[in-house]
């Protein structure tokens, strides 16, 4: 069997030359602008030993970093929870059956999709206080929050229309044909094959959440970016308190990504069937395809 790539024509003796000459070039050119960007670091004394010592000292980390995590982590887990409650609601909504279900459905999904995080944001901030709807210390929260539940979860209902679409149309009319209603299949029969297949993307905007939630600097939000600003103007570091705070980002979402692959990789792994979990649930609400899926269980 040839082992010749079917993507592209492997490259002859000139074009393997002309290859490495490019790599060459690049890693080069790369080198210089790294050496270059190091050496006007080096000149305004942002590599010198002594920028790095606060992040030794237990004061910065109470004082500055830790409240930052603190309220990244806060906004971003309320964020995900609400967002994906309001997103899986919208995306079921524009598959209903009722035509002005569908349309409201469709019209919020639409509105606070084109509508910009921080105009969201700014108008919730605003609102709240302008009918003291949360104390003063939350009101930073509750308008980062908000834009972002709204935001996503407008973007999650997207992910969850296109999640269901792509089951294959006989799921629904097996449903059809046990006598199970719209509802009873959606709930029982498609979501849950649907979520596992909508996971990799559904991981990929929870780590947007995470990151957008530096957009609520704007409205005095304490999150970990501005107290790394915070951190550089305190102490003249702005370099280094930045590079911390990139770590530390880094790390929360590598972590965050890597429980939603395990989880993934469980729910791919798992050999229980949904079917009897199906038809407990069905036989307690009383549905015409109960019996048809309690006797072939038996």
């Amino acid at each position: 069997m040839s082992t010749a790539s079917v993507l592209f024509d492997a490259p002859g003796p000139r074009a393997k030359v002309r290859n490495w000459i490019l790599t060459a070039l690049t890693v080069v050119v790369v080198g210089c602008l790294l050496a270059f960007v190091i050496a006007r670091m080096s000149a305004k004394d942002q590599l010198q030993t002594e920028k790095w010592k606060p992040f030794l000292t237990a004061d910065l980390w109470r004082t500055y970093v830790l409240p930052g995590v603190e309220g990244t982590l806060t906004a971003a887990a309320v964020s995900i929870v609400l967002a994906g409650a309001l997103g899986m609601l919208l995306g079921v909504g524009r598959l209903a059956p009722i035509a002005p279900i569908r349309w409201v459905s469709s019209v919020i999904v639409e509105f606070f999709r084109a509508v910009p995080v921080l105009i969201m944001m700014i108008f919730a901030y605003f609102l709240y206080a302008k009918f003291d709807v949360f104390p003063a210390e939350y009101l930073a929260l509750a308008g980062v929050i908000t834009g972002l539940t709204l935001y996503n979860g407008a973007v999650i209902a997207e992910i969850v229309r296109a999640g269901i679409h792509s089951l294959p149309r006989g799921q629904r009319e097996a449903a059809l044909s046990l006598g199970l209603t719209w509802g009873q299949s959606m709930r029982f029969i498609q979501l849950p094959q649907a979520i596992t297949a909508m996971l990799p993307v559904l991981v990929s905007q929870l780590v947007v959440v995470l990151k957008d939630t530096a957009i609520g600097y704007q409205i005095t939000f304490v999150e970990m970016v501005r107290q790394g600003t915070n951190i550089g103007s305190a102490y003249g570091n702005y370099l280094p308190a930045l590079v911390v705070i990139a770590i530390l980002m880094i790390s929360v979402n590598i972590t965050l990504s890597a429980l939603a692959t395990q989880l993934e990789r469980r729910l791919r792994r798992s050999s229980r069937g949904p079917a009897p979990m199906q038809a407990e649930a069905i036989e307690q609400e009383g549905a015409p395809g109960a019996q048809v899926l309690q006797d072939q269980r038996d």
